[in-house]
């Protein structure tokens, strides 16, 4: 008799997300049977979920493993840039919590939705073939463009969710016809396969293809010149969602673009590289110069979030392991940036009312030490001043740069980073040498917790930063 073999594939590579698609399922149960009032179980499950999978990567050892005839698969980098992904979205359960109740919109459906995008995350980071690197993308856009709406009696959340929705739908189809076209030249739809295609003779149609999966990722990372929505989305979603915004969806839509480019048009490097330098100088330049007039403070980490993608892809520029160390030593310090900046905006109310703006800082040092401290820590983190983090994620990126030649990329992102140094110096000169505005209210254990564990993170990252290096070169190594 003939053994009979199992059609099921082995699925310990992809048993992270499935433990968070499951508890997705269980939570929709719960919250079906219990209503609004389960949230904050919900939340705690949810939680619990994502540190499960989180377990589990941290479980499955250094080596390449795949699944779904190696159309997802786990090396050093995904592994990485999951457990990213994984803190980001956890930070966002987190900050919400006391966030949606106070503002009487505690539906638990937030953290289910965040739970399916994240899902969606870990596929485009883990994606060894363009159908399963869009079925990612799609499955975090749908979560994400209901996220962006969740409050519904606010005409602001609402216009939010709409515009990312259709300029969402725009970036799916260019991503969409530039798969068909890589598809239609190669002959195949995975990385592997493209990069043997395009190594014997790129063609035309396979460079025109690319260009065209570029602009619906530079959407997903929102770099200019598809950063349209991001400052609008930035500042009429609430906080916690911006927070979200900000932090896991970028680690995502960096780990994916940066497989993509790598392990299926490393052979054409020369082509993309320009697309990217001039993507990650425009991001910079506008990030740095749209900053300064601005008053709201989510609107302003719009323009930041977009200038630091733009310093995350000088990395990626390079195309060298070096590079790709640089980005995801970046990334960490810019997840732990923002998270801690999202933390401080959500502290900052007063009588009932949510202040957004630099003016409501007005002499912070003086009524909140400790906010005031942990605010100005994260701004001269977001400059790059030594010792802190910041300095250290640009440090690596920029030196990456100059190892591949690319001297102007790194010399106008150091320029960038002088002139952003306008705006995050204001705020810290409004905090401490301006008149006192009133006090805010005392915040919640959860946000002082993520805003001192971010400014701890920034403080001694120069004491954790050489095993932080040897596990991004690891990671960056498993590409190449």
């Amino acid at each position: 008799m003939n053994p009979v073999v199992s059609p099921v594939p082995a699925l310990g590579p992809a048993l992270p997300e499935i433990v968070i698609a499951l508890a997705a399922l269980a939570l929709v149960l719960i919250g079906a049977l219990r209503g609004d009032g389960a949230k904050r179980l919900i939340d705690a499950l949810a939680l619990a979920a994502l540190a499960v999978a989180a377990l589990i990567l941290l479980d499955q050892g250094p080596g390449r493993l795949a699944t779904f005839n190696d159309a997802f698969v786990v090396d050093g980098f995904a592994r990485a840039m999951k457990i990213l992904t994984l803190i980001g979205s956890a930070a966002a359960i987190v900050l919400s919590t006391r966030f949606l109740v106070e503002e009487k919109f505690a539906r638990f459906e937030y953290t289910i939705l965040v739970l399916l995008a994240t899902i969606g995350m870990m596929m485009m980071a883990s994606s060894n073939e363009l159908i399963s690197l869009y079925l990612g993308v799609e499955l975090q856009s749908l979560a994400l463009y209901v996220v962006a709406a969740i409050n519904r009696d606010n005409a602001k959340s609402s216009e939010a969710g709409l515009k990312y929705f259709v300029l969402g739908a725009l970036s799916s189809g260019m991503l969409l016809y530039g798969m068909s076209l890589v598809y239609g030249f190669t002959g195949s739809v995975t990385f592997p396969t493209i990069a043997k295609a395009v190594s014997g003779a790129g063609g035309t149609g396979v460079m025109i293809g690319l260009v065209f999966i570029i602009a619906g990722l530079a959407f997903k990372m929102s770099v200019v010149p598809f950063h349209m929505w991001t400052p609008d989305v930035y500042e009429g979603a609430p906080t916690p969602v911006t927070a979200f915004f900000a932090t896991a969806p970028k680690m995502a839509a960096v780990a994916m673009t940066t497989r993509l480019l790598i392990d299926g048009f490393l052979p054409v490097a020369k082509d993309w590289q320009p697309i990217i330098a001039f993507v990650a100088i425009a991001s910079m330049g506008l990030g740095a110069f749209a900053a300064i007039g601005q008053q709201n403070l989510k609107r302003l980490m719009a323009y930041s979030s977009i200038a630091n993608m733009g310093y995350a892809l000088v990395g990626l520029a390079a195309g060298t392991v070096q590079g790709i160390e640089g980005v995801i030593i970046f990334m960490a310090v810019y997840l732990a940036m923002t998270i801690g900046v999202f933390a401080v905006i959500l502290a900052m109310q007063a009588n009932g009312t949510r202040l957004e703006t630099i003016g409501d800082l007005s002499g912070a040092a003086r009524n909140h030490p400790g906010l005031a401290f942990v605010m100005a820590v994260l701004m001269f983190s977001l400059i790059g001043i030594p010792p802190l983090a910041g300095f250290f994620g640009k440090f690596y990126v920029f030196a990456a740069a100059i190892e591949a030649k690319l001297f102007a990329l790194a010399v106008i992102g150091m320029l960038a980073s002088a002139v952003s140094a306008y705006y995050y110096l204001r705020i810290v000169k409004v905090m401490y040498f301006d008149a006192p505005a009133p006090a805010f209210g005392r915040a919640g254990p959860e946000i002082r917790g993520l805003m001192w564990a971010s400014a701890a993170f920034v403080l001694l990252f120069a004491v954790v930063a050489n095993p932080i290096r040897t596990m991004a070169a690891a990671a960056a190594r498993s590409l190449f």
